[in-house]
């Protein structure tokens, strides 16, 4: 039975656990789901190869979660309450912190949110520059709507898996509204790995952004957006980073 972390406002936060120690919370991007991001590129695994527990939530409007189609319900603060409420839910005072792509911004939320929760923080496919800020949000409305793909050709290609998938449509017109200008500010104390594949343009700057903040920085050669995940170095740098 699939467990659910709920928030005051109504929402449910679906969410995995593993058995083991040192639990590390993952958190996925835009359009897809823990388990695509976190058990079927291996992480799951490796962190249980590594004696630690991984916490894998659906993020809400994707997945198993709830799904609300107001741009408020996914304001990065609402979207870090409800990784403090599945936290909350395990009786978990702090963990260590994996996110990748928009998920490296919702974790970043989650750091201002709450810091106290947060020991160290992967911030993976994510820079300076939020993608759905650069987007026309009538163009993003109009491919969600009726498939109009006359706009940014970026927008068709990560919206249009997610809704040949299936995916509830207004959810994620409300989530690239909700969303769109997160940054990636964390609170000062909190030690951060910037990850990043080297053929992956989204993380644009990322590199400079490490060196300013005097975070450690892995650019992962030849990789891009969609598989910077699977690489081992990344599971291995991460791993070495937490430990």
């Amino acid at each position: 039975m699939t467990p659910f972390a709920s928030r005051l406002d109504g929402v449910r936060v679906a969410f995995e656990a593993t058995l083991g120690e040192r639990p590390v919370l993952l958190v996925h991007g835009f359009a897809s789901t823990a388990a695509l991001t976190w058990n079927d590129s291996g992480w799951v695994r490796a962190l249980a190869e590594g004696v630690r527990c991984a916490i894998t939530p659906d993020l809400r409007g994707h997945g198993r979660s709830d799904q609300p189609h107001r741009a408020a319900d996914y304001a990065p603060r609402q979207l870090a309450a409800d990784l403090v409420a599945v936290l909350d839910s395990l009786d978990l005072e702090q963990v260590d912190v994996i996110g990748y792509s928009m998920g490296s911004r919702v974790v970043a939320a989650l750091a201002r949110l709450a810091p106290e929760r947060v020991r160290r923080l992967v911030l993976g496919g994510a820079g300076p520059v939020e993608l759905f800020d650069t987007w026309d949000l009538d163009a993003v409305n109009r491919f969600v709507m009726s498939g109009d793909r006359s706009a940014d050709p970026s927008i068709a290609a990560v919206l249009g898996p997610a809704i040949a998938a299936g995916a509830d449509r207004e959810a994620l017109l409300a989530c690239v509204q909700g969303v769109a200008g997160c940054t990636l500010d964390v609170p000062a104390g909190i030690p951060q790995l910037f990850v990043a594949g080297g053929s992956d343009s989204i993380p644009a700057g990322v590199a400079a952004l490490a060196a300013e903040r005097g975070a450690q920085y892995l650019e992962l050669p030849g990789r891009t957006h969609f598989n910077a995940l699977t690489a081992p170095e990344f599971k291995q740098a991460a791993l070495q980073f937490l430990a």
